[in-house]
């Protein structure tokens, strides 16, 4: 029965495996390259596969972190600390968003949880705008992609953007506007673990989360969850980055967002919004547009604006809330990595 059973499930977790868009797209585009430049899809693979090699203890790092602060609880102190006065709950808020290791589409239950339970809509914008920016599994990879720096400034970016959006809020909420922000049925609809978040005021902390079976397991799931997500993203990155390198001309990219244009920061804000697929894959994608001439500034720009508008991200807000509240989060979002974009040139230049 085992047997037969393995038999049957083993094909349907390979066509599973293939359905994938990222994974289908990834093969069409390799296939395609090899009917047009085979010399290039040798040349792509094999560029592929060494920088997946070179971020593989980072990678390994980052998911082990993830799937520990999922199956131990440690994820769920995030929604239970905005307590207390409207400008510390934003405080607390967006240094969560830019340290909590949640992705994008994980809060769309910890968004809806908040404002369920009242908590203002201040604190929880400044989640919403810090939380895709930066992770802890993020800024591992992107210390390793692009540079520690880098990482770092984007951390700040995503606290100083969430204080940024929060304070806006409430200064607009005193004026008398913003007042009930949900729709009136807000879905959550999300691949995540939701009702083990949704709970998130009752749950336990278990640091030792292995001597439960049930966490133990969920630890597991996250494990291959979060591999598989990351590993097709950063390989599917990886490819597009060889194809950069080979394709475009270097200074195209120099003459559209490098130093000699004075609109590059601008305009690696407003590419960002439909180039972005997500922040993992974004950061082999930023690497090779910085080696081929993008400032740091705009690269950054680029970074923080793709994060806040991207698919998931964007959704997770619009799925929740009403749409001058959406439009008002897509403002903050270009604003804020415009600012951090032209500080972040400055101080590059220092």
């Amino acid at each position: 029965m085992n047997i037969a059973s393995n038999t049957i499930m083993r094909p349907g977790i390979f066509m599973a495996f293939f359905k994938d868009r990222v994974v289908a797209a990834m093969l069409l585009m390799l296939i395609t390259l090899f009917l047009i430049d085979s010399n290039q899809a040798f040349e792509s693979v094999f560029f592929t596969g060494k920088a997946l090699i070179h971020i593989a203890p980072f990678f390994i790092l980052a998911i082990f972190f993830a799937a520990y602060a999922k199956a131990s609880g440690l994820d769920q102190i995030i929604a239970r600390s905005f307590s207390g006065s409207a400008s510390t709950a934003i405080v607390v808020a967006s240094l969560a968003g830019a340290l909590s290791p949640f992705c994008s589409c994980g809060v769309i239950p910890i968004i809806a949880g908040m404002l369920a339970s009242g908590v203002p809509l201040a604190p929880v914008m400044a989640f919403c705008i810090a939380s895709p920016i930066m992770d802890p599994e993020m800024f591992i990879l992107t210390t390793a992609g692009i540079h520690v720096n880098f990482a770092t400034a984007k951390t700040i970016t995503a606290i100083g953007m969430g204080l940024m959006s929060g304070f806006t809020i409430l200064g607009v909420q005193k004026l008398g506007y913003l007042r009930q922000p949900l729709k009136e049925e807000s879905p959550c609809g999300c691949g995540c673990q939701q009702a083990r978040i949704a709970d998130h005021r009752a749950a336990n902390i278990y640091w030792r989360f292995w001597n439960d079976s049930l966490r133990k397991q969920e630890f597991v799931i996250q494990i291959n969850t979060n591999g598989f997500f990351l590993g097709k993203w950063l390989t599917l990155a990886f490819f597009i980055e060889s194809l950069m390198i080979a394709y475009i001309p270097a200074g195209f990219v120099a003459g559209l967002i490098g130093s000699s244009n004075s609109a590059a920061i601008p305009i690696s804000a407003l590419l960002g919004i439909p180039a972005y697929m997500n922040g993992y894959a974004a950061i082999p994608l930023i690497s090779g547009l910085m080696e081929l001439g993008m400032t740091p500034g705009a690269a950054l720009a680029f970074a923080t604006a793709g994060a806040v508008s991207s698919i998931p991200a964007a959704m997770a807000v619009f799925a929740l809330v009403k749409r001058p509240v959406f439009a008002l989060y897509i403002f903050l979002g270009l604003i804020g990595s415009l600012i951090a974009g032209y500080l972040y040139q400055v101080y590059s230049l220092l």
